[in-house]
């Protein structure tokens, strides 16, 4: 009785509980962060959320999983030839103040020979939901317009209801879902292992460059553009480990890539897994590179030629002319000697010029992966650089002057003693006074490198130094050109003299450079510094009392104390962008703004830029000869038609770095008139010419 007594009220218990225990799982399948399955068509679809509450987050994660039947396709944001990318309408939605929809990595599915881009069988597109009141209960409605095609192409649309609670911002069971999803949507290329590494217009075609950490297997690239393009699939071309690919992408039939340069695009790049989103500024490439195989097309072996060229030509620009004086004294050090030593001393400077080339090239390629601005001649924006250069030729003025004969000194600045460690330290000092100067061919050759990898900066620079070192490898040669030239003598004392004075016109020079990056001031105490150097090597070689080391330590107590004055007086910073002309310069300069340029242009203006800095001497030559002179001048001062516009780079300006980049140019100076009937710009040779300026000036004004 006691075991009925006791089974009756269990049997109630359960009785009572069933209710409550199917209520529980109702609930919890009520609550469940995910919408019910919709179908239309060949297509269903699902919303899910990643947590089974709102909470007081600003930002709820979410996705909309699409399921696709065999043989149908849906478009990634941009479809290529055809195809709609979704459309999602949230109206309806209670508590949403936006929603973000992102694009999981899409493949190339060419049908018929027509290219789209998007997805084929299950995908899952990541959504950011922002809440107009965060810790308040979400209510998503949302209307997803998909197209889906096979043998055709039909438009659904699914309706999705799903209600986030105000509880607790737990993860729900689709949570891993939706971070698989957020995984699948391309990044910067870091954590995939990708780098873009160029981005450039060769007159043909788009050339995209791409580094894998791991060895490329088919490489594919998607590009964007406002308004879009429509390109052929890429050909591509593999360097030798498979770590470097070269995508050249076609424009399709009936396409035009005409001012295509200069114009940033977004570049999805796609390798199995692994993939990237990154924006570009299209650069200008000199020649299209070959891509039937190899790591050195036809466009690489002609701008070898090119730089080749242009640095025989840096021995004949202003820039070059300071260094002629160790040039000179080293062939007049040679006279009479035997051609075993003149040979041997001549392909020691040839070897320091080509070596110090190399060593700006290993700096470029090095700035450039670590995300620096990278430029012919940037090492004279930095302070430190100009006193270091202005120490240096101080230096050898005062040893050619005879104040001193320190070993060191002297056999970097006189080859008189046919030391091989002399003639090749001539060599690099002659190239590193070269780099303010930027030679016909010169600029192309360097742009088109730095707009590569460290492959192609290598071989151009190793070209540019071959080139310049061409006349000291024509002696080594020919020796009997040297010991053509009178022996040594007491005339070559007078020589020195004037030399050293060619030199410290030269410091004077830097230190008018010095005086736009760091001050008047600062350069002006580096001036007496410098003068009492000199003074002090003179009076250790006067006072025959003193020892004969105490003049030599102060100089060098003197010059070292130049060092710390730009960081102690402080830099120019404050200075303006376009600095006053003098009074007699015709032509009204207005400081650079690119922005400015376009709306100048829609106005039927013709805008002239000049990107100019005191330390290029071959962009000062181009003021003092062509810009502010003659009809040039009178043509830039037409205020009503003219804007000229003038970009200093004398100090690091990041806006100009990406100006020129955009034109693959990495040196100055740089000209070019943007007008009416040149909205995309005509751009003007390294060394300017009246007629060519007016040339460019009426091409960009006639329509």
């Amino acid at each position: 009785m006691k075991l009925l007594e006791t089974a009756v009220p269990a049997k109630r218990s359960i009785r009572t509980l069933l209710p409550a225990l199917l209520l529980l799982i109702w609930g919890g399948t009520a609550l469940a962060a995910s919408s019910p399955w919709a179908r239309d068509g060949a297509v269903e679809a699902r919303l899910v959320s990643a947590v089974d509450g709102a909470g007081d987050l600003t930002t709820i994660p979410a996705a909309l999983e699409v399921r696709l039947d065999r043989g149908w396709k849906t478009y990634w944001r941009s479809p290529g030839d055809a195809g709609l990318p979704p459309r999602l309408d949230w109206a309806g939605s209670v508590n949403l103040r936006g929603a973000t929809l992102d694009y999981p990595t899409p493949h190339r599915i060419t049908t018929l020979g027509i290219e789209t881009v998007g997805y084929e069988g299950d995908v899952t597109f990541p959504i950011r939901l922002t809440p107009a009141a965060p810790g308040q209960p979400v209510g998503l409605s949302v209307a997803a317009d998909l197209l889906v095609c096979s043998e055709l192409c039909v438009p659904q649309r699914l309706v999705l209801r799903l209600d986030l609670p105000a509880g607790p911002a737990t993860p729900g069971p689709e949570a891993n879902d939706v971070a698989r999803a957020v995984a699948s949507v391309p990044g910067s290329g870091a954590a995939a292992g990708l780098e873009l590494r160029s981005t450039g217009f060769d007159g043909t075609a788009l050339v995209v460059t791409v580094a894998g950490r791991e060895p490329m297997v088919s490489p594919d690239v998607f590009v964007e553009t406002d308004p879009p393009l429509a390109l052929k699939a890429p050909q591509r071309r593999f360097a030798e480990d498979d770590r470097l690919v070269t995508l050249r992408l076609d424009p399709a039939e009936g396409e035009t890539l005409a001012g295509l340069t200069g114009r940033t695009v977004t570049l999805t790049v796609v390798d199995g897994e692994r993939a990237m989103t990154v924006p570009a500024t299209v650069a200008a490439l000199a020649a299209p590179p070959s891509l039937s195989g190899g790591t050195a097309g036809a466009g690489l072996w002609a701008m070898l030629g090119v730089a080749l060229l242009g640095g025989l030509i840096l021995n004949l620009m202003p820039c070059v002319l300071p260094v002629l004086s160790l040039k000179l004294l080293s062939v007049v050090s040679h006279g009479g000697q035997d051609r075993a030593r003149v040979r041997a001393g001549f392909l020691a400077s040839a070897a320091g010029v080509i070596f110090s080339f190399l060593v700006l090239a290993a700096a470029m390629a090095g700035l450039k992966a670590a995300g620096a601005a990278v430029g012919w001649g940037i090492q004279f924006q930095e302070p430190l650089f100009l006193v270091f250069m202005v120490v240096l030729v101080t230096l050898f003025a005062a040893n050619l002057w005879g104040l001193f004969e320190v070993p060191l000194p002297r056999f970097l600045a006189d080859s008189a003693t046919s030391s091989s460690g002399g003639a090749f330290a001539t060599g690099a000092f002659a190239t590193l006074l070269a780099t303010p100067c930027s030679a016909p061919f010169l600029g192309t050759a360097v742009g088109f490198a730095l707009a590569h990898g460290p492959m192609e900066i290598g071989l151009v620079f190793l070209a540019l130094g071959v080139g310049m070192a061409a006349p000291y490898l024509l002696v080594a040669a020919v020796p009997g050109l040297a010991r053509a030239l009178p022996r040594p003598g007491r005339w070559m004392i007078g020589l020195r003299r004037i030399l050293g004075a060619a030199l410290a016109l030269t410091g004077v020079w830097l230190l008018s450079v010095l005086s736009v990056s760091a001050g008047a001031t600062a350069a002006g105490l580096v001036a007496v510094l410098m003068a009492a150097v000199v003074g002090a090597l003179w009076l250790g070689r006067r006072i025959a009392a003193a020892p004969g080391w105490a003049g030599g330590t102060l100089a060098a107590a003197l010059a070292a104390a130049a060092f710390a004055v730009p960081a102690q007086v402080g830099s120019g910073a404050g200075a303006s962008p376009v600095r006053d002309e003098p009074s007699h310069a015709a032509v009204p300069w207005v400081p650079f703004d690119e922005a400015a340029i376009a709306a100048a242009v829609a106005g039927g203006r013709t805008v002239f830029v000049d990107v100019t800095a005191d330390w290029c001497i071959t962009c000062q030559a181009n003021k003092k000869l062509v810009i502010n002179r003659g009809t040039v001048a009178q043509r830039l001062g037409e205020a009503a038609a003219v804007i000229p516009m003038r970009a200093d780079w004398t100090r690091p300006d990041e806006r100009i770095s990406r100006f020129l980049a955009r034109y693959g140019r990495y040196g100055i100076p740089f000209n070019i008139v943007y007008g009416p009937a040149a909205p995309e710009g005509v751009v003007l040779p390294e060394l300017l010419s009246e007629s060519a300026v007016l040339a460019a000036l009426e091409q960009a004004k006639t329509k």
